[in-house]
């Protein structure tokens, strides 16, 4: 399974469902990936907790009047089908209101940073 899809589809549904908080089975680049989602105020704050003997991260969502953030989520770069993009490749998500979220060199990071960064690398998904 795609454990990052997984996870951004987890995220989704749960704000769609009304839920403020989502727990996910925990890893590294998991960890990395919300921590770029919170610097894009996609999400509130991100903790790493034990739950049955288990790492899990406990996301906190933002919702505006019990309506998500989140509205989309799309997979670019797959197992079976790895997407790369230079620097002077990456555009703009839904006219700056979503963000694109890199696997560069320099860790994961969005598209602004990647760009400002004058770096390219592989495009996980795009978020709105």
């Amino acid at each position: 399974m795609d454990t990052i899809s997984n996870m951004i589809i987890q995220i989704k549904n749960a704000g769609s469902a009304g839920h403020d908080r989502v727990s996910i089975p925990y890893s590294k680049l998991k960890h990395s990936i919300v921590e770029v989602l919170k610097k894009e105020h996609f999400v509130k704050n991100v903790e790493t907790e034990s739950e049955k003997g288990r790492k899990v991260l406990a996301i906190d969502l933002f919702m505006e009047n019990r309506v998500p953030k989140i509205k989309g989520v799309k997979r670019i770069s797959k197992p079976s089908r790895r997407v790369y993009q230079k620097s002077s490749e990456i555009r703009s998500v839904k006219s700056g209101y979503g963000a694109l979220i890199l696997s560069t060199s320099q860790g994961i990071m969005s598209g602004r940073e990647a760009k400002k960064s004058q770096l390219g690398g592989e495009a996980l998904f795009s978020i709105w």
